[in-house]
Order: C-alpha cells, then sequence, then structure tokens
C-alpha cells in the first residue's frame, strides 16, 4: 500500500483502549466505531476519527481491529469480511468451536486474513520462555503450571457466561493457548471451578499428546485485588520460571542457554506487547510474514476453553480427538 492503511477499530472498551495508541504508533489512518464511549476516548480521538456507524467505520477500510465484547464477535468479522477486510479480533475468536471454525471459512472464502489477539504469547516473558523451550532449553517437557488472577471485570457482561464464556473462555483462555503453544496438541481437558459471592476460580489439567502435563489456574477476585501471572516449565533438563511479583521476573534452572541470552525477541522491552502484535498482524495484512498466532490457533484455544467448560459442567475429564471430536472419558 502506497498510503498508510486504514484501521477500523471497532469498540471503545478496555482492549480498543490499548489497542487504539498502538494503531497510533504504527502511523495507520484510524477510525473507531463504538455504541458506547466511555474513559473520554471519543473527546481524545475527536470527531475526525470517530465514525457514525459500523458502515461507515468498514467503508474504505484495510483492516477492522474487533474490540467488543465477545458475543458480538461473529457478527461483526462477518461484515468486515464482506466488507473485503483483514481482520484482528481479540480472544476469543467465538464463544464456540463451531463458530469460530465458520468465521475462519467466512474470512477464507472472503480472501481476508484473520488474526486473533492472544497479545500474551508477545509479552517478553512468554515470548522468551517459548523460544527457550522451543531451542531444547528445559529438554523434554514434563510438567507445565501456568496461574493468571486479578480482580473481577467490571463489565457486567463478563459475569454472564452466556456471554463471555465465564473465566476460563475470557481470562484463562490466555493460557491454555500457552500451554498448547510450548507443549503440543492436546488430548484430553480436565476441569473444576468454585465460585462465591466476591471470588470465581477455576483450574485445569491438560494431558498433550507427548504426555506432558499442563496445569492452568485463573482467578477473578474481588475489587483491589493484584493482578499476578505466574508460569513455570519443567522438563527432563532444565526449568524456566515467571513470577509477576518478583523483580526478576524470569529465572532459569539448569538446561542449555539457562541465562536465556539471544532469546528476547526485537523490540521486547522498548515497545507495548499490543503495538508489537499488531505490527506482526498489519505486516502480515500487507504481505509480510505470517504472525506467532493463527486463525488455526485462535480455534484451538476455542476448543480447549470449550472442553474445560464441559468438563465443569459435568464432572468428568473431556478426550479431544482428530476433527475436534469429543467425548466424555
Amino acid at each position: 500500500m502506497s498510503t498508510p492503511p486504514t484501521v477500523a477499530v471497532i469498540g471503545a472498551g478496555g482492549v480498543a483502549q490499548v489497542h487504539v495508541p498502538a494503531w497510533q504508533e504504527l502511523g495507520v489512518r484510524l477510525r473507531v466505531f463504538s455504541e458506547q464511549y466511555g474513559d473520554g476516548l471519543r473527546d481524545r480521538l475527536g470527531p475526525d476519527v470517530i465514525a457514525g456507524s459500523l458502515a461507515e467505520a468498514l467503508d474504505g477500510a484495510d483492516v477492522v481491529d474487533v474490540c467488543t465484547p465477545t458475543h458480538t464477535h461473529a457478527e461483526i468479522v462477518r461484515a468486515a469480511a464482506a466488507a473485503g477486510c483483514d481482520v484482528v479480533c481479540e480472544k476469543p475468536l467465538a464463544l464456540t468451536s463451531e463458530l469460530a471454525t465458520q468465521l475462519i471459512a467466512d474470512c477464507e472464502s472472503a480472501g481476508v486474513g484473520l488474526y486473533p489477539a492472544h497479545v500474551v504469547r508477545y509479552f517478553p516473558e512468554y515470548a522468551v520462555m517459548q523460544r527457550h523451550v522451543a531451542a531444547g532449553g528445559v529438554g523434554r517437557i514434563a510438567v507445565q503450571r501456568f496461574s493468571r488472577s486479578g480482580a473481577r471485570p467490571r463489565a457486567a457482561w463478563f459475569a454472564d457466561a452466556a456471554l463471555s464464556g465465564g473465566i476460563v473462555m475470557d481470562q484463562m483462555i490466555h493460557d491454555l493457548d500457552l500451554a498448547r503453544w510450548t507443549a503440543g496438541p492436546v488430548r484430553q481437558v480436565f476441569a473444576r471451578s468454585v465460585e462465591t459471592d466476591e471470588v470465581v476460580s477455576a483450574q485445569v489439567v491438560l494431558t498433550h499428546e507427548n504426555e506432558a502435563l499442563s496445569y492452568v489456574s485463573g482467578a477473578w477476585m474481588p475489587p483491589g485485588s493484584r493482578f499476578r501471572t505466574w508460569f513455570e516449565v519443567a522438563g527432563s533438563d532444565g526449568l524456566v520460571h515467571h513470577d509477576s511479583a518478583r523483580q526478576a521476573s524470569l529465572t532459569f534452572d539448569g538446561g542449555a542457554g539457562n541465562d536465556g541470552r539471544g532469546l528476547l525477541p526485537p523490540r521486547s522491552f522498548t515497545e507495548s506487547p499490543y503495538t508489537t502484535e499488531l505490527r506482526e498482524f498489519l505486516a502480515a495484512c500487507t504481505g509480510g510474514p505470517a504472525p506467532r498466532v493463527s486463525a488455526a490457533d485462535g480455534l484451538e484455544a476455542v476448543r480447549l476453553a470449550e472442553a474445560a467448560n464441559l468438563s465443569m459442567r459435568t464432572g468428568t475429564a473431556v478426550r479431544i480427538t482428530a476433527g475436534d471430536h469429543r467425548s466424555v472419558a
């Protein structure tokens, strides 16, 4: 493209609030549409950027960035694809794997790209960990543990599982995706959850096809709770550990290259992970290399979250087989 691409951001909530400045940093022509605006976004952007309708936002756009609540993704992704726009879609792609599969097919039929925004793959600690593991730094993976907790989201739709998919589909899907990214395909999912008036928590156990085990936990806590992430990947030759509550948050123990040197991705400490993510997506939209997360990855993350929710409802493990045929173990 000889002129900067036009990116239409749909939505004005928390994700849009971080995507908009990232797109501005990338120098695109920006327009934004939302049925509701909060936190002064409309005033900060000005009338030249704000679109009056979804149709106006899509008209002439090259890329559409879907930053709306999960239950609205499908309608907007389909409208963007029909308008010939490449699509960036905040995770999860959809509330069900069936719908996510349909969205991928719709975008393929329209000849446009579909890029699920699993931004945690772009956070330096996780990017370094994955490169370290992929390079053989811990040997054969035996056990992985991922944890993510913070204050319960304020918007009411998060608390309605019919709209958000619940804590597993909304929050823990980050770590389900990461577990699969590092240890590969999953053959069985088992999950449990506990909910009180103030706290929602869930634990998911993934059994990978290579027999590695991943333990994923998540919690929505009372207002004011500190956000914290934690992971540990242990293998036959070493271990890598991260705790956001520690000053030196990423540590290596044993294995090859255990100080992590040479593993840092470009710009990892000089650029927001959101900017790095959208930079990769924009490059792919304009003929560059494929980004580190694909539409298929987004679909598999939804499948894992869906299986975990099924396991919590039935109280039994859920087997995942070829072709996404799931059965209760």
